[in-house]
């Protein structure tokens, strides 16, 4: 008899749970380290901090020594800014228009062996590493399964350009322990993201899957530490009329007027190297708004990208080309020198 049910599925193969995983390898020590970023990240989206967020890192993670190389070189850079909180991307899920690699997660040895335990495994050991030392991460929430086995490990995370709009990603923003920006949509659409925000901020009852792996009723308070990300679309975003219009749909949705600016995607017109113009811009219309409250840099050891192949150029994007560590290091030491107006609260 013909069955009604699988007819497209090769196989199903039971993983971990996210509370083995994270009995396996516990935060420890670096649970500080999330703590105080995420109340930072609250301070600064209140207006009761000077501080700007600056989310800085790697289009995607791919290869773990790098990653932490490029942790140690931020931390450093992190000690001298103390008008900064510097937070390092570190993006294990991608998001894709058609089809291509999918992350660390879903195929951490890029190869299409899709190891995905090996890749949960993996990316929590980076994260744990990340926080003890005192480097806090930033990530996408992509996936409403995958953020379970490292959410404790995240200080700030986003719901991307092409999620914005999902119920689902609203819901499940309105239920994380950190604050959450939403991007504008692929087109440039920032009402969605208004939306999104809006939805986040309530309580919702879903379905979902708790610590155990157990399929269960959620059911979540809803999330007061939502906030718009203008990254661009159709044309670039991040100029003062955007910045402004911007401002103006947050205050007519009765909402804190708090924006971040994406250096990176629509607002370069995909060019990397247009990311420091994008940034300086910036830097100079905080010094009269301070409803701008931080940006988000895509950058790795050595500048561009390069193809995914067998031999791998050491600390070069696979996935977005990003600006170089020499431009990145510059920029936030610019930054750090730089001044801007006085927080003021809501």
């Amino acid at each position: 008899m013909e069955r009604t049910f699988d007819q497209h599925i090769k196989g199903y193969h039971p993983i971990i749970s996210p509370k083995e995983l994270m009995d396996k390898l516990p935060l420890g020590r670096g649970r500080q380290t999330v703590l105080d970023a995420r109340h930072e990240i609250e301070q600064i989206l209140k207006g009761e901090s000077t501080k700007k967020l600056l989310v800085v890192g790697p289009c995607s993670i791919h290869d773990s020594e790098a990653a932490l190389e490029y942790a140690r070189r931020l931390k450093a850079v992190a000690d001298k800014c103390d008008k900064l909180l510097i937070v390092m991307r570190a993006y294990f899920e991608k998001p894709r228009t058609t089809v291509g690699w999918k992350g660390f997660i879903n195929d951490p040895r890029h190869n299409g062996t899709f190891e995905m335990e090996k890749g949960l495994t993996q990316a929590r050991k980076l994260l744990v590493e990340l926080d003890q030392m005192g480097m806090p991460a930033a990530t996408e929430a992509l996936d409403p399964i995958t953020i379970q086995y490292f959410a404790d490990l995240i200080a700030w995370a986003a719901i991307g350009a092409r999620t914005t709009e999902s119920q689902t990603h609203r819901e499940m923003a309105s239920g994380v322990s950190m604050p959450v920006g939403f991007k504008n949509t692929t087109d440039g659409n920032i009402d969605a993201a208004v939306n999104a925000i809006k939805a986040s901020q309530v309580p919702h009852t879903f379905l979902g899957m708790d610590e155990n792996g157990r399929t269960s009723i959620v059911s979540t308070t809803g999330n007061a530490f939502g906030h718009i990300i203008l990254r661009g679309g159709d044309k670039p975003n991040y100029d003062r009329d955007s910045v402004a219009g911007a401002v103006a749909k947050l205050t007519k949705a009765s909402m804190p007027a708090r924006i971040m600016v994406d250096c990176s995607h629509g607002n370069t017109a995909k060019d990397y190297t247009r990311q420091p113009l994008v940034f300086r811009n910036v830097v100079e219309q905080m010094r009269e708004n301070n409803a701008i409250i931080g940006m988000m840099l895509e950058s790795h050891l050595h500048p561009g990208s390069q193809p995914i192949t067998s031999e791998l150029k050491y600390g070069v994007s696979i996935t977005d080309p990003c600006i170089g560590w020499d431009t990145t290091e510059e920029l936030l030491l610019e930054m750090q020198r730089g001044s801007w107006p006085t927080a003021t609260g809501e």
